[in-house]
């Protein structure tokens, strides 16, 4: 006699994961919050280097400036902003996305305490390559983790799904805007923030390739598990 199946599908919201990709959560957090606190560490270079920094630091600096508070801080303050403005666009933060929040700036900061001062070019200039080839490194890394993506890179996916603009568009847009307020409060722009805008693609597709964490098989979902198609915009 045949033995009867359950055929139930799961309830609405009711999550399902397999061994294999069980096996592989410790790993993905591990990789995540390792590339979130590079991705502080090397910003922070960035900031110490004091050659131009990437778009949203500039931003993030500049409001430092204004406030007295220290840059950490101040990103960690717009993260959460800008992770209200998912609200309105429908987009679900995983918990990725609210670690980028915290860890990032918390890391900043640290760095940027126990950095001794670089003064002359033949330490900047190496800084400065040094924390752009990090950033990417470490944009791979926990962007490949599959755990969302960060508040910035979500509002810029968020407003081409509801706008239907190009997601170029609206990023350039956006990274225009925050570049020149910030650079208009006193945040630093130079030869570092175009050579990151030229570099810190592909420096991230290469280090999302490597860092590639297998997804799970067909029929099974894991917490807070986001696909990094398209998220290689800045955090």
């Amino acid at each position: 006699m045949r033995q009867a199946t359950n055929t139930t599908p799961p309830p609405r919201g009711a999550t399902l994961s397999s061994p294999t990709s069980e096996r592989r959560l410790p790993r993905r957090l591990v990789q995540l919050y390792a590339g979130l606190a590079l991705y502080g560490a090397s910003s922070a270079l960035l900031v110490e280097a004091g050659l131009g920094l990437e778009p949203w630091n500039v931003l993030h600096q500049g409001l430092a400036e204004l406030t007295g508070l220290t840059i950490g801080v101040v990103s960690i303050v717009i993260g959460a902003v800008v992770l209200l403005l998912w609200i309105p666009l429908r987009q679900r933060p995983g918990l990725g996305t609210v670690s980028n929040v915290f860890v990032v700036g918390v890391v900043m900061d640290a760095t940027l305490a126990v950095l001794p001062g670089a003064h002359s070019l033949a330490v900047r200039i190496p800084l400065m390559v040094a924390g752009i080839v990090l950033n990417g490194v470490a944009t791979g890394l926990y962007i490949a983790a599959r755990f969302g993506p960060g508040p910035r890179d979500g509002l810029m996916t968020g407003l081409h799904r509801r706008t239907g603009r190009s997601l170029r568009l609206i990023r350039t847009a956006i990274e225009v805007a925050v570049v020149v307020t910030g650079f208009a409060l006193g945040g630093t722009i130079g030869v570092g923030t175009l050579l990151y805008a030229v570099s810190i693609g592909p420096l991230a597709q290469l280090s999302l390739r490597f860092f590639a964490v297998p997804a799970p098989p067909a029929g099974s979902t894991v917490v807070a598990e986001g696909s990094p198609s398209g998220a290689i915009l800045r955090r």
